[in-house]
């Protein structure tokens, strides 16, 4: 008996693990990059939160309403600078009860953000993040 008569010859699957890795690298990489812009958005809200509380401390150990006020804005604006935000006109808006002794300064930061600048991959749209923090006024001060 001679080899390959009366035999059909076997399929070969040459070629098709390339044609499957073109098909499926698109799809990897869109989830790739879903889940790098879903880390860098927890990330920004995680800054402005951080903001919120520097905010309020910086609130709480101030003297007077105005000083609070004015402490509490440049604090917000320096975090975010500093943490590398990309907010478009954060709002800080304060209440601290006139700084009375056992009283709580609270702060709530506001920030816009461009998903194409917050995640660097050109989504459209705008998100809105907002934190609030509180921070007691020392009961053992003197009151203003």
């Amino acid at each position: 008996m001679s080899k390959g008569t009366g035999t059909a010859p076997t399929p070969t699957d040459g070629g098709s693990a390339a044609v499957e890795l073109v098909l499926l690298t698109p799809l990897l990489v869109l989830i790739l990059m879903t889940v790098v812009a879903l880390g860098r958005l927890a990330d920004a809200r995680l800054v402005v939160a951080d903001a919120a509380h520097q905010a309020a401390r910086a609130a709480s150990i101030a003297r007077t309403e105005t000083e609070a006020r004015t402490s509490a804005r440049s604090t917000v604006h320096a975090a975010l600078h500093q943490a590398g935000a990309t907010c478009s006109r954060p709002a800080v808006a304060l209440t601290t009860s006139g700084l009375k002794p056992g009283t709580t300064a609270t702060v709530k930061v506001t920030c816009t953000v461009a998903l194409g600048d917050l995640t660097h991959t050109g989504m459209p749209g705008r998100m809105t993040l907002q934190d609030t923090a509180y921070s007691p006024v020392d009961v053992h001060r003197s009151a203003p």
